[in-house]
């Protein structure tokens, strides 16, 4: 058995042996401290523990916690959570974690802290508060599990596929450019030569022949413009929804009420990702929503823009849809910009998609409520 093992099996003893006792009470309380002291051991060994008073100090951190974060237990005794904070979290994060537990309730997620060397770690982070019997918290355990390298594995595999995605885009971008400027232009050629001939008595078999190319005309110039239409480079996100939605009421005999309020121009891959969204829950509304109306809204918030497709049809349970690959190009687009996709979605009472992309965004530095365990 070794030390600590040691000490487990020795504190539990001197505090079972209570003068005046019935032996049998005795002897359960014994038992009950030393189950006590086990399950302190065990979290001890697989956990990073720390515990704080109603306030946030903290009042007890075991040895785990010190070897993460680099700092000494008596460093850490009195201080509170922002001696390792990292200042990724916003505000409103801090401010919705402080909530839940001061209302009693458990609070789950993953956090960013930072070692006292300033090296960033991940923790995958339960709060539990302790409530009095008038359900006031009194004190906080925060039980932590180091994620850090699963957080960089998914860091690595978000910017691979974003990374594809952008290679995706450039792909599309040069099959559309060579369909308008070379198949394009040489059907073009050929179509003044048949007219030529036309005007100049040609045969009557010719005329047909002309039709034909005025269509496969059209065909390539709709394969262009779907791979990716080129106004979206030149002119940008808005003037390329319009001409989308303009060929998807004539596609789907769909309406659209198309609302926008934006007059600048993000980056070229905010502007994808925005395109991309609205072009994949449109076509969901023309596949599945079985309606004669759809609304899209663009609105410049500031330090995101917001783009909201919405329907009143059909609509979904999101547990029993899945994630097909249409959802799941869409929440990879948003990942890849550091944006927002939210789906809501109801059987009957349609479903509406909202994409927040980040313009210039800044992250917030550590505040009074940062301050969390």
């Amino acid at each position: 058995m070794n030390e600590r093992s040691g000490e487990r099996r020795n504190e539990a003893g001197n505090l079972s042996e209570g003068a005046g006792l019935d032996p049998e009470l005795r002897e359960r309380l014994g038992r009950s401290l030393k189950e006590l002291s086990d399950v302190k051991f065990a979290l001890d060994e697989a956990s990073i523990v720390a515990a704080t008073d109603r306030k946030g100090v903290i009042q007890y951190v075991n040895d785990k916690f010190c070897e993460i974060s680099g700092y000494t237990r008596e460093e850490l005794l009195g201080q509170d959570h922002r001696i390792v904070n990292s200042g990724y979290h916003g505000k409103a994060f801090m401010r919705e974690l402080w909530r839940t537990i001061a209302s009693g309730r458990v609070w789950r997620g993953e956090i960013r802290n930072r070692a006292k060397d300033g090296r960033a770690y991940w923790v995958d982070t339960t709060i539990v508060p302790f409530v009095d019997g008038e359900g006031i918290p009194y004190q906080y355990l925060a039980i932590r599990h180091e994620v850090t390298r699963l957080k960089e594995t998914e860091a690595q595999l978000q910017a691979m596929m974003a990374q594809l995605m952008q290679v995706q885009e450039e792909e599309r971008r040069r099959i559309s450019r060579d369909l308008h400027d070379g198949i394009g232009q040489s059907l073009f050629s050929l179509k003044i030569a048949i007219d030529r001939l036309l005007a100049d008595g040609g045969h009557e078999h010719l005329r047909g022949l002309g039709s034909e190319v005025s269509r496969l005309m059209a065909d390539v110039r709709g394969l262009a413009w779907e791979l990716r239409p080129s106004v979206l480079d030149d002119l940008g996100v808005v003037p390329a929804l319009r001409t989308y939605i303009e060929h998807y009421e004539r596609h789907y005999g769909i309406r659209v009420r198309f609302d926008c309020d934006v007059r600048r121009r993000p980056d070229l891959l905010a502007e994808t990702t925005l395109y991309r969204v609205v072009q994949e829950a449109l076509t969901n509304v023309g596949k599945y929503a079985g309606v004669a109306e759809a609304t899209v809204r663009v609105r410049d918030l500031g330090a995101c823009i917001e783009a909201v497709v919405e329907d009143q049809g059909a609509g979904f349970r999101r547990e029993e849809a899945g994630r097909g690959v249409g959802l799941f190009s869409m929440e990879e687009r948003a990942r890849a910009v550091s944006g927002e996709l939210a789906v809501r979605s109801e059987p009957g009472r349609g479903t509406t998609v909202t994409l927040k992309v980040p313009v210039g965004e800044r992250r917030e530095g550590a505040t009074g409520t940062d301050r969390a365990l």
